[in-house]
């Protein structure tokens, strides 16, 4: 078997008004349709990838658990997050791989901006 790349991310949230308007007017993602799953949901694309969102009323949100938007210039969009007020941490840097840093949803779910170091 050979997986060949990530189709779709899932992730639970609290107000799905609040986070679709979050993850399409502060980051640019479309909204894609989504079939009648008789449960709240939406779905959203990012690029290739899509993003279900599923609302979940008693939800909080696992410490630490994330996924990483790759970007090519991390000041950039961290400003550019910060304009819009977003609260993201301080980028750090892995030696050798990558700067980082991170931001929450509105729902409290973990996001993080990822930076390759050139090598």
């Amino acid at each position: 078997m050979k997986l060949s790349s990530v189709h779709h991310i899932s992730l639970n949230v609290t107000d799905l008004a609040a986070a679709m308007a979050f993850y399409q007017d502060i980051l640019g993602f479309s909204e894609i349709d989504r079939p009648d799953l008789r449960f709240p949901g939406g779905w959203l694309s990012m690029g290739d990838q899509q993003l279900h969102l599923l609302q979940v009323s008693e939800f909080t949100a696992p410490k630490g658990q994330h996924f990483a938007f790759g970007v090519r210039d991390l000041q950039a969009v961290r400003s550019e997050l910060i304009t819009q007020g977003v609260e993201v941490s301080e980028p750090t840097t892995i030696p050798g791989v990558c700067e980082q840093c991170f931001f929450q949803d509105p729902s409290g779910n973990l996001l993080e901006l990822n930076q390759p170091l050139a090598g």
